[in-house]
């Protein structure tokens, strides 16, 4: 038989060559004279499952029956029901014998027989698996028998199907009939084709033929009997061979025993209508009927109810059957979080799930759910998933993350709550890798510019640990560009001491990606001020990071010294790929919907595989000692900042479309050099004035003061900026004058003096403010840092002594504060 089919599918043969499908193997069991093959399709190789049935002439009988099959399949739509998907009726030859052979495409399924062995379920799970396996034929046969007035004739195992979900289905209708109840004297057969049925399974009056009899039974009578029978034959695990085998009930469960004995009631007229067995029986009450029940119903159930009930299923679904669980209520879960109906826990559920996969059908069956929900609306969703891109980041493709996630994921960047713009900056950590350097250089690296100054210092910090993870991942234009002033003109001078520190790691953990010009001149001069830091972390890491330069200053001497040439920048022995490895997060101190969060210990940093001279202290100073002292001020950085009114009402910024919000060149560019300037609290006081206090320096011997006209205010302050040019030259003689008209960009890069205004006194005049004379070039956020025009009235020294009266005070080492932009919104510098 199987022969002929392949040769009728390989061409020969009237009509089956046009059949959209290919057939398989066959499997061992099928109903009656049917054969039940594997097919696929032949558009997109799809599964499906061919029926056959054939016979000598077109009068065949049973070809009769199966056109009766055919028709009712075709017609009858139920979820319970086998799903038609085509038909088709062929001549052909075996031999010298012709054929006729009828062929029904359906979903794929396999026999219930197989399935059930194939599973191999006992105890409790099994009984789990029968009752909705059971459950779901019940409401197929009741929906035949009280809504359609059908009767099947023929319920059994063998007319039971299993779907690749687990789902049971009826099929096999060849005898299925409507049930004739208006004319009870009628003798003539109400089941065209009841000789089909085998005897066991024919309740006494079907088998004596009493049509009168069955014509005034309910409906339902005879495939109540039939349900019997298939309980017996699925908790038994054998075949009925003859009907008196159903009064062995050794093998039905207790509970539903009395139920069991109802529907094999040798009066059809009380029999057990199907649509009260699961309804009234307990076998039916079990943890997985009732879960997969609740899902199917889910977009009814409000939002209580869903709650609890995703919060209950990871602990139920390791109770349930492990097959189970991924083939029904994992589609079914995806399904539903897919279309909104629900509960943002539920992702956790889905991902726990999926986690029991195999990698490639955790790609197929879970990724495709997980990508789409970058797109909802629902911030709960997208906290949720930026919470676990661990568990599935890695599977995403490149591809994927640049076109489809990312443009979703960075309008969390703008968003109005601190906690989810935290989440949004962590998460790239995974997906940084994963993105083009289009995209990485012209949208990533501006949204980080304006975190390095946000409002919430613990979101300033991971920033720049941010910065140092991902540095391997750029090229070397933008690395150049970029990473010295982000850690200097940035992190080091911030107001918040683990921001400090984090900067100085930053630079350590980069060190290989600067050459000795720019070690000298603008890492050890920035690192250096840190060692008088207030914070006694800070400084021992200042020391740590100048042990580090230094010696690399120190080989870079002695190669030169020896005439031998090589790329010192690779002397540090910290390898760019290990970047993300050596900077961990700073602390998260943001919660969502405004609670407090316990302050986590702070993470250390790796140090000890970056050089020996970084140590196992900590990346940041501890929160707790540092939380205290922003009291009410600081009630921001440690609850979710209350939405805005402008704001878009998805929580994700004003990001339409997937594009880069305009970050404007006013205050979010890297060319603000300033720190990021907090409200001081009072108890703040005093470390604030500690790091302004001067440092007592030995006086200085006066050399060609004659030739050097006081310094005037202006050039004071150029000179406490000595980081203002990303490339700035060696610095000149404190000799040379200076001159005290406004400088152009190029001449106060040339007036950079560390130390030649250590002793000058005290300014007594003031000078007229210098204009601007920068345009910011929206493509490259960091380039105004290079050479940041100044743009505000320059303050007198004595301005800086905040708190401490009109004392003049000595110009200071240390990353100072600068004043912030002028009511224009020009940038300062």
């Amino acid at each position: 038989m199987f022969k002929f089919l392949k040769e009728v599918v390989s061409g020969s043969g009237s009509g089956l060559k046009d059949l959209p499908y290919n057939i398989g193997e066959p499997y061992a069991s099928a109903w009656g004279s049917w054969v039940h093959y594997r097919g696929t399709s032949k558009d997109d190789g799809s599964p499906v499952s061919i029926f056959s049935l054939s016979g000598s002439s077109s009068q065949d009988r049973h070809l009769a029956a199966g056109r009766n099959g055919v028709k009712r399949l075709r017609t009858v739509r139920h979820p319970n029901i086998l799903s038609f998907l085509h038909s088709t009726e062929v001549e052909g030859f075996d031999g010298p014998s012709q054929k006729h052979t009828i062929y029904i495409v359906t979903e794929p399924v396999m026999p219930l027989s197989e399935k059930l062995k194939e599973l191999n379920l006992g105890g409790t799970q099994r009984d789990e698996y029968y009752a909705w396996g059971l459950h779901q034929i019940a409401k197929a046969v009741s929906f035949l028998n009280n809504d359609c007035k059908l009767v099947h004739g023929n319920v059994c195992v063998s007319s039971v199907v299993v779907t690749q979900t687990l789902d049971w289905k009826l099929h096999a209708f060849d005898v299925l009939s409507e049930f004739d109840a208006n004319n009870e004297a009628a003798n003539s057969p109400m089941l065209q084709f009841e000789w089909l049925v085998g005897a066991q399974y024919k309740p006494m009056e079907l088998s004596k033929s009493e049509w009168a009899a069955i014509r005034k039974s309910p409906p339902w009578a005879i495939d109540a009997w039939g349900l019997g029978c298939l309980i017996y034959e699925i908790f038994s695990g054998l075949k009925l061979t003859k009907t008196e085998e159903l009064r062995n009930t050794a093998s039905i469960p207790k509970s539903l025993l009395p139920d069991y004995q109802r529907l094999l009631s040798s009066a059809p007229s009380r029999r057990m209508n199907p649509s009260k067995l699961i309804d009234n029986s307990e076998f039916f009450q079990n943890k997985l009927v009732e879960t997969i029940q609740f899902m199917e119903i889910l977009n009814l159930k409000d939002s209580v109810e869903k709650d609890s009930f995703f919060r209950k299923l990871p602990n139920i679904a390791e109770q349930l059957p492990r097959e189970i669980v991924l083939k029904k209520l994992l589609p079914v879960l995806a399904s539903s979080l897919e279309f909104g109906s629900a509960a943002a826990p539920a992702l956790t559920v889905l991902l726990k799930m999926g986690a029991w996969l195999p990698p490639d059908q955790f790609n197929t069956k879970v990724l495709p759910t997980i990508v789409k929900l970058f797109a909802s609306n629902d911030r709960a969703i997208r906290v949720s998933l930026l919470q676990h891109i661990d568990q599935f980041g890695d599977s995403l493709s490149s591809q994927i993350v640049d076109e489809q996630v990312f443009p979703h994921v960075a309008t969390g960047f703008a968003d109005t709550s601190a906690f989810l713009r935290e989440l949004t900056l962590k998460s790239m950590l995974v997906l940084a890798p994963k993105l083009s350097q289009r995209t990485l250089s012209g949208s990533l690296l501006k949204y980080l510019s304006k975190l390095q100054v946000d409002e919430e210092p613990a979101i300033r910090t991971n920033t720049t640990i941010l910065l140092g993870n991902i540095a391997s991942y750029m090229n070397d234009g933008t690395r150049k560009r970029v990473l010295i002033n982000a850690f200097t003109v940035r992190a080091l001078r911030d107001t918040f001491p683990p921001a400090r520190s984090a900067g100085i790691l930053a630079l350590t953990v980069t060190s290989s990606y600067y050459d000795m010009s720019e070690i000298a001149t603008r890492i050890l001069p920035n690192v250096a001020v840190l060692t008088i830091d207030p914070d006694s972390d800070v400084r021992t890491k200042a020391f740590q990071a100048l042990d580090q330069f230094l010696s690399i200053a120190r080989q870079n001497h002695e190669k030169l010294t020896t005439g031998v040439e090589s790329n010192v920048g690779n002397s540090t022995g910290v390898q760019p790929n290990a970047n993300s490895s050596l900077l961990s997060w700073a602390m998260s101190s943001l919660t969502q919907k405004g609670k407090a969060s316990d302050h986590a210990p702070i993470v250390n940093a790796n140090s000890s595989t970056v050089s020996s001279a970084t140590s196992n202290s900590s990346l940041v100073t501890d929160v707790q000692s540092t939380a205290p002292v922003r009291t009410a001020s600081m009630s921001s950085f440690e609850q979710v900042a209350p939405p805005s009114p402008t704001r878009s009402a998805d929580g994700w910024g004003d990001a339409e479309d997937g594009s880069v919000p305009d970050l404007g060149d006013e205050d979010g560019g890297w060319d603000d050099v300033d720190p990021f300037e907090e409200p001081k609290p009072t108890s703040l006081t005093n470390i604030q004035a500690a790091q302004k206090r001067p440092v007592s320096q030995p006086k200085q011997p006066a050399v060609n003061s004659s030739r050097a006209p006081p310094a005037t205010k202006s050039t004071i302050e150029a000179e406490d900026d000595p980081w203002g040019s990303v490339t700035a030259p060696v610095p000149k003689p404190a000799t040379k004058t200076l001159n005290p008209k406004p400088a152009s960009s190029s001449s106060a890069r040339n007036d950079d003096d560390l130390w030649g205004s250590i002793a000058a006194p005290a300014p007594k005049s003031t000078v007229k403010p210098l204009k601007p004379a920068t345009v910011n070039d929206d493509s490259d956020p960091w380039a105004a840092i290079a050479a940041p025009p100044p743009t505000t009235r320059a303050k007198p020294l004595s301005s800086l002594g905040r708190g401490r009266g009109t004392k003049q005070s000595q110009p200071k080492l240390g990353a100072q504060r600068i004043d912030r932009t002028s009511s224009s919104g020009s940038s300062g510098f």
